[in-house]
């Protein structure tokens, strides 16, 4: 048995007494694990634990190479003061485990993308103003860790973001995956962007959506079976109201 630090990613039950959970770990990267649970009242707070996105500290056990991790003891490493309560934030934590979980790979052990991931969500835990655009530049941030970061060099306005060189060209090919002009300029921006700075960059609602699909349709582009985000629809209608 050993200790690793985890970032739930989603949690479902597999049986009465058991859950299946899906986390992001800086010892194991993408790990599955099986937790047992319960039906008493202490195994229903147990559940709480396992919420998207929450900050864990693990005690698994593998019984061989390649098999589930068993977690033998799990307790809250870094606990959230506003996530749970705020939900607006709620639903940008949610987004981002599922996309998360069709991001990353199971045993794709990378230390600097799960320091990434923990400190940004901590940074959105803290946050009190200017978090509407948290889940654009987490997803531009990310293509850092994920193997799909774009080449920002070289843009001119008026240029067109080749979606599948990940590059900006003076000019686009019908149909062959290239931003128009407009759009272009948004992917530019977009990777301007950072937690700090992000709130000087207003938008209305149809332009933080315009902007979501065109990240979306990035990394649908380059990451197998991407599918669809189940999440997605509730995060557009909440910041439709702000």
């Amino acid at each position: 048995m050993y200790k690793i630090t985890a970032i739930v990613l989603r949690a479902f039950a597999f049986s009465d007494s058991k859950l299946m959970v899906d986390v992001l770990s800086r010892e194991e990267g993408r790990a599955s694990c099986v937790v047992l649970v319960g039906s008493s009242k202490k195994g229903k707070s147990r559940r709480q634990l396992f919420q998207p996105m929450s900050l864990l500290e693990l005690v698994v056990e593998r019984k061989s190479v390649g098999s589930l991790l068993v977690v033998k003891d799990a307790h809250i490493s870094k606990a959230f003061s506003s996530i749970p309560f705020d939900p607006y934030k709620l639903s940008i934590s949610m987004f981002v485990a599922e996309f998360l979980c069709r991001v990353t790979m199971v045993g794709s052990e990378s230390p600097l993308l799960y320091d990434y991931v923990c400190d940004s969500v901590q940074w959105l835990d803290g946050s009190s103003a200017g978090f509407s655009n948290f889940h654009l530049v987490f997803m531009m941030r990310l293509t850092r860790f994920v193997g799909v970061y774009p080449n920002m060099d070289g843009y001119l306005e008026g240029y067109c973001f080749d979606m599948q060189n990940g590059c900006f060209v003076s000019s686009a090919f019908p149909g062959r995956g290239f931003l128009d002009a407009e759009d272009s300029r948004i992917m530019f921006l977009l990777m301007r962007m950072d937690y700090g700075n992000m709130h000087l960059f207003r938008m209305s609602h149809e332009e933080r959506n315009r902007c979501l699909d065109v990240v979306l349709d990035f990394y649908r582009l380059h990451v197998p079976d991407f599918g669809e985000l189940k999440s997605l629809q509730v995060l557009r209608d909440m910041f439709g109201t702000i």
